[in-house]
């Protein structure tokens, strides 16, 4: 089957039915749905190889993440990838495993492949990485950083908002001796993360100073480590706001070793809303990143410059919230 044959069959040229098939060219819904009737029709694929030389790219999406084995991940990756089936693209995933001179050449390799975009799911960041955007003119969509301009969007957490939300839950709940275990601040998201605890904090105690904050690496066991250091101060804290799921997991099962109960001895509160977290013992009281909608998002926002060339970037806003389980309740 030949793109010819649709044209017969659709009553239309065989340009027509490239501009329908590459998005090309304006054509009216009444002739886009007769080609698209004769390609259900006969069945008929586009060459690849074809669609690349028509477009100069290719229908393929990149997507690049930090962790693939990180449970915050998943959604994002199947959220984008249905956006991208549904928009007649394929999808190439690559992981960087957090370290930005990766993340640098896997940016290189896929605009080498000519890929109609990139989503830029990572944490690790470093100016080439806009540098690569502007002056190779490619599509991409930044999560959490980098910045907007020329067929360049950025898709934004609002950390603020949900962590006030979980400083504002303890402080309800009667907690004043609040903790943060914070994320890795070599990654732009943990130092967002600390940032918006420093700032809920001084909110609500404006005549306390620094908070005390532990370091953490956005791991479970960088958790376990920050529970464990916690627990050898003299005064052990009653709440507890920590950058992500993981590590709040593993702080959980480092309390519970040595003998303290959560909620009764210390509250925590863990940031993301991955699936582990409703299941923990007990259900973990946390901020939920809306995974599934950061994907769709994203995608839109790269598509915006994929499909019309001369679209600016733009940033788009996604707001966090607290989700309350049984992990806090009020201090002994």
């Amino acid at each position: 089957m030949r793109i010819k044959d649709i044209a017969r069959e659709a009553g239309v040229s065989t340009a027509t039915v490239s501009h329908v098939i590459n998005k090309t060219k304006y054509v009216t819904d009444e002739t886009r749905e007769k080609v698209q009737q004769a390609i259900k029709k006969f069945d008929y694929h586009p060459n690849a190889h074809a669609q690349m030389l028509a477009l100069g790219r290719s229908k393929i999406i990149g997507l690049l993440v930090s962790d693939i084995s990180n449970p915050f991940f998943p959604e994002i990756i199947k959220s984008v990838e249905a956006s991208v089936i549904e928009k007649g693209y394929d999808l190439i995933l690559l992981n960087t495993n957090y370290n930005v001179e990766r993340a640098v050449e896997d940016v290189h390799r896929l605009i080498q492949m000519k890929v109609a975009g990139i989503v830029l799911m990572i944490s690790e960041f470093d100016e080439s990485l806009v540098e690569i955007a502007r002056r190779k003119k490619t599509s991409i969509v930044f999560h959490d950083l980098g910045a907007v301009g020329e067929k360049m969007s950025n898709v934004i957490l609002d950390y603020a908002v949900g962590i006030d939300e979980a400083v504002q839950h303890l402080v309800s709940l009667g907690h004043k001796n609040i903790a943060h275990i914070a994320g890795s601040q070599e990654i732009h998201s943990g130092r967002v993360r600390e940032a918006a605890f420093i700032a809920a904090m001084k909110k609500h105690f404006p005549k306390a100073g620094k908070p005390k904050i532990y370091e953490g690496d956005f791991r479970f066991e960088g958790g376990r480590r920050a529970a464990s250091q916690m627990l050898q101060e003299k005064e052990l804290p009653t709440g507890v706001v920590v950058a992500n799921d993981l590590m709040a997991l593993g702080a959980m099962q480092e309390f519970k070793a040595a003998g303290r109960r959560v909620p009764q001895d210390i509250s925590i509160i863990g940031f993301d809303d991955i699936a582990f977290a409703g299941l923990a013992d007990p259900p973990l009281t946390t901020v939920c990143s809306p995974r599934v909608e950061i994907g769709r998002r994203a995608v839109e926002a790269l598509m915006m410059t994929v499909d019309r060339p001369s679209q600016h970037g733009i940033e788009v806003r996604i707001p966090t919230y607290l989700i309350k389980r049984d992990s806090t309740a009020p201090p002994r």
